[in-house]
């Protein structure tokens, strides 16, 4: 049986090209959940993000020569191949959206009517609802803890770029969830002074 280590990982996908099943298995086993997340987090969508991730692999299998290890880790490029999927699927389904009924972004999450909205449920929310570059940046580093370096490799962009794009989406997130809590208030005081 097979072990991960990423020092290995050049070493395990020669074996994986090579028609090594037991190789792949351990590729999929231990970089399935990250691209898993990735996917739902940019997605919103379980089922979407199980196509995307299946995808992904079915893409390795055939594509097994792209990965070179000497840009990075396997990880980041599977996520880096995710993102590219993704990106293909939103730019066919935007060909196919009436005009007249562009849908918001959700966070696939609805609650009922008896549920009240955790301050999780409203951040997934405010994750979903940012533009697609800073959404990736978030998704990434501060809820998939990656390295800046490993999400400049998964995204395809400078360090800097990451960074950029993640204070930035950072200052966007504060100031909706500042302006969700501040309507709040608002509404609450609002029904203290003019009771029924």
């Amino acid at each position: 049986m097979l072990v991960w280590d990423h020092s290995h990982e050049a070493e395990l996908m020669e074996r994986f090209r090579s028609g090594d099943r037991e190789a792949f298995t351990l590729v999929y086993r231990n970089q399935h959940p990250a691209v898993f997340r990735f996917a739902l987090h940019m997605t919103s969508d379980r089922d979407a993000a199980t196509e995307i991730t299946q995808d992904v692999f079915v893409w390795l299998i055939h594509n097994a020569d792209a990965f070179d290890p000497a840009r990075g880790e396997l990880g980041a490029f599977l996520v880096g191949v995710a993102r590219k999927l993704l990106q293909r699927r939103w730019h066919a389904d935007r060909r196919w959206v009436p005009l007249d009924g562009v849908p918001e972004p959700s966070c696939g999450h609805r609650n009922g009517p008896e549920e009240d909205e955790s301050d999780s449920v409203r951040l997934r929310a405010a994750i979903a609802a940012l533009p697609e570059r800073y959404r990736e940046a978030v998704v990434l580093c501060d809820l998939q803890e990656n390295s800046y370096e490993g999400a400049a490799a998964a995204i395809g962009c400078a360090v800097g770029t990451v960074r950029s794009r993640l204070h930035r989406a950072r200052g966007l997130l504060m100031r909706k969830l500042r302006g969700e809590h501040m309507a709040g208030k608002a509404a609450e005081k609002e029904s203290v002074e003019c009771p029924v």
